[in-house]
């Protein structure tokens, strides 16, 4: 069984893809039934609808390749509860010869379009022109029969809205790098993109863009906790109580929220005037990061700007004062490290949580995302960031410098347009899931939000995010992934051999702010507990990535040693129910191909920076944890088990085991931990390059040699937002420490026998022994 094959039909990877048929069976499989679901994948053959999807009456399910249909009397059983429908008359020429594309079998996953979609805009680097609107402005979640509203009725809602909150406490260069590049993304706007302009040091400056005769802004005291009603006050934006519950539409004028095409010269030079302010000796800048998010949040929220908003922030340290300080502007006081959080010596850490926790809340009801680039040789405050940076959906990106490539290019990522011309920006999305009454619904992790929306095929017992079968997005891309847990129901006896079915149901505003849905349903049986089955449908890179998001969800509340004890229970009841092996005896313990790589992640796994924070700050560990939470199968493993490819005389490339055996003097490394790619050259190869070899034209071999990794490597930083940080180094250099460190310590100081390898000098457990301990403690009674 090929799993990728299926996941480029479905778009879901599936940990088991045979399910046993009862609830005790399924807890002896020790791996949860969980479903990877990448809603929007790109497929090669999506058929896009252009009408509404035909819904069963009973539980909602959309018409699918698995229905029982009747063409005489035009009817059809509900694959999912068997209930009978009507077709609509539209359907009144149905017939074998005449399918619609949601019946044809191929066609698993389809696409509705609720409209016609506007015409597009033209495309291109210097301006944009502008996008018809819808007439509505309601959030997707209020579409949702059962889904609360969170949207109004005035027609300036449906336009996407950005303000850029800007940290003018950055060092002059810097400042100067980030200013041209705000300037070319407002170049890339639709020009009926409402956009906004938020700067802060110690002061929060909201800007009015209507106000041409000279700069106007509304100051805010950075200290000052301000409400959503004050801030809007402040702003002179008044609504009334009907105006603010989204019964009335809002039509006051004010100049701080404005369509591109009727501002686009103030905040241009609204930027172009940024000065960064003097700093006083022995101080850090004065920063109110979470005053001037607050600002923004109560800005859209008075606007009523309830879909396709974004808050960009873009900041070069920490939040010095008011709410969301993260450490104080003395710099005799160091910022806080994972050894102070675990100590209780992160004075501000609990309170500046709080505070954004209660702003995860306004956006997540607001369908508003929030964005944080952070250059910075130091920490910016991300680890307290990075709940509504999550649970909005929003993009992280923890950088060096604003003059850096990497985020010069994920800020234009960010604003790419597709082949119509419209932005690749998808908002405010739910995804539904409709499956048979024998599956239960125990919860979601990834970039997600429970609408706490519960019906008869919701489990009691929660994962993540649970107590639902409809979630919320403030935004996706083609390559968001939630993971999704299931259990069996023990109410009624399945039938080994039949099947069950799971429905995804996304609905979502597309980059030209029409309504689509995307409908994938899957079919999978039910088998019996002894069945080979259940073995073959294994997929252990699934499962790894799984077991990989439950850690990092129990490494929030629960101490590294405890979820690495875990992980290690886990692995042990794992091998022990699947390996073939005589009781009490290591050496006759085997498992077969497609489990025997499982151990191998886990490994990996517990010694990756997702639980091991040693040498990792807390901004960079949240960075970690939430890149892996919305990552597809194949990232996430490389993010565990890192690749490891060899470039030699001798032939093309080959991947080689991730081990300090494989650093030898004559031959080249790429090695790709997602987040770093770094290109370790041998001993020799380094001390030829030095000498000038490759540009002899006598050693033609060594240039070429020298070529091919330079060009594998810039292909992956090129394909993956964030990118990576590329470094070269050569053996024994002192940049060679980021594939050391990632590497199987088969070599150590302690090693008796090290046949010329290089040695790392560590006390941690090598691959083998660690196999070796886990077949002692499988085989035993």
């Amino acid at each position: 069984m090929d799993f990728v094959e299926l996941e480029a039909i479905e778009g879901l990877r599936w940990s088991w893809n045979s399910w046993p048929s009862s609830k005790a069976d399924q807890a002896a499989l020790v791996i949860p039934l969980a479903v990877m679901c990448t809603p929007l994948m790109q497929q090669a053959e999506l058929p896009l609808l252009p009408y509404d999807p035909v819904t069963c009456s009973q539980c909602g399910a959309v018409l699918n390749p698995y229905a029982r249909v009747e063409y005489t009397s035009r009817i059809w059983f509900c694959s999912l509860c068997l209930h009978k429908n009507t077709f609509p008359h539209s359907y009144s020429n149905i017939g074998d010869t005449n399918l619609p594309a949601e019946l044809f079998p191929t066609y698993s996953a389809v696409e509705y379009a609720r409209a016609a979609a506007p015409p597009p805009p033209s495309h291109n680097w210097s301006g944009a022109n502008g996008v018809l609107l819808s007439s509505s402005s309601s959030s997707l979640s209020s579409m949702v029969s059962s889904s609360p509203n969170s949207g109004s009725d005035d027609p300036r809602g449906i336009r996407p809205a950005f303000v850029l909150v800007v940290d003018v406490a950055t060092p002059r260069d810097e400042l100067a790098a980030l200013k041209n590049e705000l300037l070319l993304v407002l170049e890339q706007l639709p020009e009926t993109a409402l956009v906004g302009l938020v700067t802060f040091d110690s002061m929060v400056r909201v800007h009015d863009l209507e106000f041409s005769d000279c700069s106007r802004v509304v100051v805010l005291h950075g200290e000052r906790e301000l409400s959503p009603v004050q801030i809007q006050q402040f702003l002179g934006i008044n609504r009334t109580k009907q105006q603010r519950m989204g019964k009335m539409p809002f039509s006051q004028k004010q100049g701080f929220l404005l369509p591109v095409s009727e501002c686009e010269f103030n905040i241009s030079t609204a930027i172009e005037e940024i000065q960064s302010p003097v700093v006083k000796p022995g101080h850090r800048p004065g920063r109110s990061t979470g005053a001037a998010i607050s600002a923004a949040l109560g800005l859209l929220e008075g606007c009523l700007v309830s879909t396709g908003s974004r808050i960009m922030v873009f900041t070069s340290g920490p939040a010095t004062i008011g709410p969301g300080i993260i450490v104080s502007s003395d710099l005799g006081y160091s910022i806080r490290t994972h050894r102070d959080l675990i100590n209780g010596h992160a004075p501000y850490y609990s309170k500046s949580c709080s505070f954004y926790a209660q702003l995860s809340q306004r956006l997540t009801d607001a369908s508003i995302v929030l964005d944080l680039f952070a250059c910075s040789l130091d920490q910016a405050g991300s680890a307290e960031l990075k709940d509504p940076i999550e649970r909005s959906g929003g993009f992280m990106m923890l950088g060096e410098s604003f003059e850096s490539n990497e985020f010069r290019k994920c800020l234009r990522q960010i604003f790419t347009r597709d082949e119509e011309g419209y932005l690749k920006m998808y908002f405010d999305a739910t995804i539904e899931i409709v499956t048979t009454k024998d599956v239960k619904i125990c919860g979601a992790l990834g970039p997600c939000v429970s609408l706490r929306k519960v019906n008869n095929l919701v489990s009691s017992s929660e994962i993540g995010e649970g107590g639902t079968y409809i979630w919320k997005l403030g935004t996706i891309t083609n390559k968001t992934c939630i993971t999704f847990f299931f259990e069996v129901s023990d109410e009624q006896k399945v039938q080994p051999g039949s099947a069950f079915f799971i429905q995804f149901i996304t609905r979502y505003r597309h980059g030209n702010m029409g309504i689509r849905k995307r409908v994938t349903t899957a079919a999978r049986r039910w088998v019996g507990n002894r069945s080979p089955e259940i073995a073959a449908g294994f997929d252990q890179e699934t499962a790894a990535s799984v077991m990989a998001r439950l850690a990092i969800h129990r490494a929030e509340t629960c101490f590294a040693r405890d979820v690495i004890r875990w992980l290690d229970d886990t692995l042990i009841q794992f091998a022990s129910k699947f390996g073939d092996y005589v009781e009490e005896d290591p050496s006759s313990f085997r498992l077969a191909s497609n489990f025997s790589l499982f151990p191998q992640f886990m490994y990996y796994l517990r010694r990756s920076q997702f639980i091991d924070v040693f040498n990792s700050s807390p901004d960079e560990t949240a960075f970690f944890r939430l890149m892996l939470n919305r990552e597809g199968v194949v990232g996430s493993l490389i993010m565990i088990q890192p690749t490891l490819l060899q470039y030699s005389f001798d032939g093309p490339p080959i991947p080689v085991l991730l081990d300090v055996r494989s650093i030898a003097p004559d031959v080249i490394l790429l090695f790709d931990s997602y987040f770093h790619v770094v290109i370790h050259y041998g001993s020799k190869i380094a001390q030829w390059r030095k000498l000038g070899y490759d540009k002899d034209p006598n050693h033609e071999n060594l240039r070429k040699l020298l070529e091919a990794p330079e060009i594998d490597a810039q292909q992956l930083v090129a394909d993956r937002v964030p990118a990576p940080k590329l470094i070269r180094c050569d053996q024994h250099g002192s940049q060679a420490r980021f594939l050391l460190a990632k590497l199987n310590p088969s070599v150590t100081q302690n090693s008796t026998y090290t046949d010329g390898s290089d040695i790392i000098l560590t006390d941690d457990l090598s691959l083998q022994v660690f196999l070796d301990h886990l077949q002692g403690l499988a085989v035993q009674s």
